[in-house]
């Protein structure tokens, strides 16, 4: 009864004294004057900063108001997510800057170039680019976004003058609009008039897929390298227009953590990144320290997170000659919510992030001249170390898929990476490269360290840990040809202009088309085919005919007893061609060398309907690739079934299901439905952890290997380390595959790199013909495994199609659609969807 007591004292004095927590003055330093004609938060968003989650239009008024009233901001939208949001950024800086505003950026761009020695970096303004809460259920950084604003904005005196003066910001208000406003929209519609913080209240528990992601689920903090998502283009294209010197990315962590702010483990750090960065990240760490300690708000650093991974916000600037700083808050995940430290408000998590978002403001403008000589300083150490280097660039390129190599050509063009064409055909390490679809990446510019971060690869480390992918090597990504060069004379013109090649038909035809299978986008070809009600068969072996080669998995299209006429099958097949940016060839004779155009080889295409479960115990990020590869890339159908109300659907008219990575807890009768489903000549699809749930309830027969680790001179102290070594958190392998087999349909060489971030290893089948992907005896092409992992892994298979009745059971071990960048395997799931009958 006495504690009973005490916590009920406890949480009604914490919420009676957190009603100061929503004025302006428990967030605002107090030792300046703010200007009364600069609106507040409240007076335009309707409540106090912390009394209810901001929703992204708010958000968006109130720093729209802001640049209205305010000389000191200049607002622009620079693109829409996928749910129409705009993606805002704000600069910030004093009025006689914003005069000059671009003759500070151009000036600021020649510390990267050759001839920076000579500019004068005593008076030159440093760049801060500030952005929050990229992971949408991380909002305390977007709510005290508004604060930053409105302190900038309204903030008085010799202090804020000198720093505007010196400074220019660059605020990104809410890294992931469409996260944002599906976080705040639960935890409003959740939150009572009297704030329970018990945990297992209903606005502490999101429902699935939670607000961390963006509308296709991706996790946006991973998609700073890659680039494929619109969010990360728009930050990605501001950070090449300014090349600023700090950047800061705030997050929040577990209810009952502190706060953390970088450097993290230094044994993590990526070996591309100079030491002096994290020397920087250091000393700029004090300012927060001193910071958080007035507000007597407790932290930790060098812990837990790493330097490692360049997709990563916090990591992408220590590659460009910047300082990157994570920030984690132990996150309310909603208004109030009991944790081991206390009650942990809503408003006290906005606090540290608005108190450190300052404070990096503070170290930025004290030690703006020794950032600005980093920055210069590494873009000539890099110049020296590309003049030392033997490699003076890489080659790339896949003639048979001009599509994706223009893709992985596109991801260095974001980067402001230089391109070049081949002045002649070339063959190196005895890849053979043409000048019309291959490009060069000559070393010789500012931006190579992030070439070799794209470009190498990495099998030794000082670390086993990870806290993301340790590999991720963009060609073998992109299943594309490459290598590196130790001469650069074979460089042809500079690409100024990337663009993907418009699709063809060769010719009008009263007999046949034939679309081979290699490029990218024949799946989004295909599809679009069959939905025309046209009728189409894939053919199961090579030929050739009118002096061109036709490889496994040609599609064909006969003229004859189709819904459309000859002159309207040509005129849609080349729209097909032209938006799938491939080659269809007009034929006007069946007889081949090899199997004719007639031969019981071709076989027909059935039109696909695909369905893919989603829902509690389904990871999203699996689901979400899978759906955005349907839906932007090949503009397919996917029907998105929830495992809420998956029992008694009529599941009859899917030809496919996917279940993405999950921990499915069925009921007897949804199973049973299911196996009935595939008997009847249904395709299932499962990957990851899937697998197992799939072989445990006995839809395919399965003899998993497993790696044996005992732990030797182990302490207490480093069981975790211990057990962490044994992760495979994300690297790539190599593996040996039979192209006869229509799972690899379209892919042109025998060996395919494949991203593996699970420890699940099956056996080979008994029968060789069984196992058309298999892993090679040395796997291991970038990233890090254990020893006992590796060993288990050789030989074995990622994946399995097993038959049932009339319909099949088809398992990937890992993602074939890894963060919308692995290209280089996508076709693998779309030839499960449209070849499985033959498999």
């Amino acid at each position: 009864m006495k504690h009973y007591i005490l916590t009920l004292f406890v949480l009604c004095g914490c919420l009676l004294g957190a009603q100061n927590e929503f004025e302006l003055s428990y967030h605002l330093p107090q030792n300046v004057t703010y200007n009364p004609e600069i609106p507040t938060p409240e007076s335009i968003i309707g409540h106090n900063v912390g009394e209810w989650h901001v929703t992204h239009d708010k958000l968006v008024n109130y720093m729209t108001t802001l640049s209205k009233v305010s000389d000191r901001i200049n607002i622009e939208n620079r693109g829409e997510t996928f749910e129409g949001r705009p993606i805002l950024l704000l600069t910030v800086t004093s009025p006689e800057n914003h005069a000059n505003i671009e003759n500070i950026r151009l000036n600021h761009l020649k510390l990267v170039e050759t001839g920076s020695n000579s500019l004068n970096v005593d008076s030159m303004p440093i760049v801060v680019y500030q952005g929050f809460s990229i992971h949408g259920n991380e909002p305390s950084g977007s709510n005290a976004s508004l604060l930053l604003a409105y302190y900038l904005a309204a903030a008085q005196g010799t202090q804020i003058d000198a720093l505007l003066k010196n400074t220019v910001v660059l605020l990104d208000p809410s890294f992931n609009p469409d996260g944002l406003q599906r976080f705040a929209s639960w935890v409003n519609a959740n939150k009572s008039k009297n704030i329970n913080p018990d945990p297992n209240d209903r606005e502490y528990t999101e429902v699935w897929p939670k607000g961390r992601t963006n509308h296709y689920w991706f996790d946006l903090n991973r998609d700073w390298l890659p680039a494929q998502l619109p969010e990360s283009r728009a930050r990605i294209n501001t950070y090449n227009a300014w090349m600023p010197n700090i950047l800061t990315d705030h997050h929040e962590m577990a209810t009952s953590s502190t706060f953390f702010f970088q450097p993290g483990i230094q044994s993590r750090v990526h070996p591309l990144t100079p030491k002096a960065n994290q020397e920087l990240t250091k000393e700029i760490g004090n300012y927060h320290a001193k910071a958080l300690n007035k507000i007597g708000s407790l932290y930790f650093t060098e812990e837990r997170y790493d330097d490692y991974y360049y997709g990563k916000g916090s990591t992408f600037p220590d590659i460009n000659g910047a300082v990157g700083i994570l920030f984690e808050q132990a996150s309310s995940r909603g208004h109030a919510q009991e944790s081991i430290n206390g009650i942990l408000t809503f408003p006290f998590t906005i606090r540290n992030q608005f108190t450190t978002a300052l404070s990096t403001l503070e170290a930025a403008n004290e030690m703006r001249v020794k950032l600005l000589n980093y920055q210069r300083e590494f873009y000539n150490t890099v110049r020296n170390e590309n003049a030392k280097s033997n490699i003076k660039g890489f080659v790339f390129g896949d003639e048979e898929d001009l599509a994706k190599t223009f893709h992985l050509a596109e991801i260095l063009k974001r980067h402001d990476i230089s391109l070049n064409k081949l002045n002649a055909d070339i063959t190196v390490d005895g890849k053979s490269f043409k000048k019309e679809s291959s490009f060069v990446v000559s070393i010789n510019q500012s931006k190579s360290k992030i070439i070799k971060a794209i470009f190498e690869k990495r099998t030794t480390f000082t670390d086993s840990l990870f806290y993301d992918i340790s590999g991720w090597t963009y060609p073998l990504a992109f299943n594309t040809d490459y290598a590196e060069l130790k001469s650069t004379s074979n460089t042809g013109e500079l690409v100024q202009n990337l663009e993907l090649n418009k699709g063809v038909v060769t010719s009008k035809s009263n007999y046949a088309y034939l679309m081979p299978w290699h490029e990218y986008y024949t799946p989004k070809a295909l599809n679009a085919i069959l939905n025309k009600g046209l009728r189409a068969k894939v053919g199961l072996n090579p030929f050739s005919l009118n002096n061109e080669n036709f490889d496994y998995g040609t599609i064909l299209i006969p003229v004859q007893n189709q819904s459309l006429n000859s002159d309207e099958l040509f005129e849609t097949l080349k729209n097909i061609a032209q938006n799938s940016h491939l080659k269809i060839f007009g034929v006007n004779t069946g007889l081949t060398e090899g199997i004719d155009l007639g031969s019981s080889s071709f076989k027909n295409i059935e039109t696909p309907k695909v369905a893919m479960l989603v829902g509690n115990e389904v990871t999203s990020y699996d689901a979400g690739e899978i759906w955005h590869l349907f839906d932007q890339r090949y503009q397919m159908h996917l029907t998105k079934l929830d495992v809420l109300y998956l029992k008694g659907l009529d599941i009859s008219k899917y030809t496919t299901i996917i279940i993405p990575s999950s921990k499915l807890k069925l009921d007897s009768e949804t199973i049973d439905t299911l196996k009935d489903w595939v008997k009847n000549g249904g395709t299932l699809i499962g990957y990851k952890n899937t697998v197992k749930w799939l072989s445990s309830n006995k839809f395919i027969k399965l003899e998993y290997a497993k790696s044996e680790v005992k732990a030797k001179n182990i302490s207490f102290e480093q069981k975790e380390d211990f057990k962490g070594a044994q992760t495979i958190g994300g690297s790539i392998f190599e593996t040996e595959i039979d192209r006869s087999h229509p799972i690899n349909f379209g892919y042109k060489n025998n060996k395919l790199a494949i991203f593996r971030d699970t420890e699940i290893f099956i056996k080979a089948d008994s029968s060789s013909y069984n196992n058309p992907i298999k892993y090679s005896k040395n796997p291991l092409l970038s990233g890090y495994i254990s020893k006992p992992n590796l060993e288990v892994l050789k030989e074995t298979v990622p994946f399995q199609v097993k038959k049932s009745g009339k319909g099949k059971v088809i398992v990937f071990t890992d993602n074939t659609n890894f963060r919308a960048f692995w290209y280089g395997t996508n076709k693998l799931l779309m030839n499960a969807v449209f070849f499985s009958k033959y498999m």
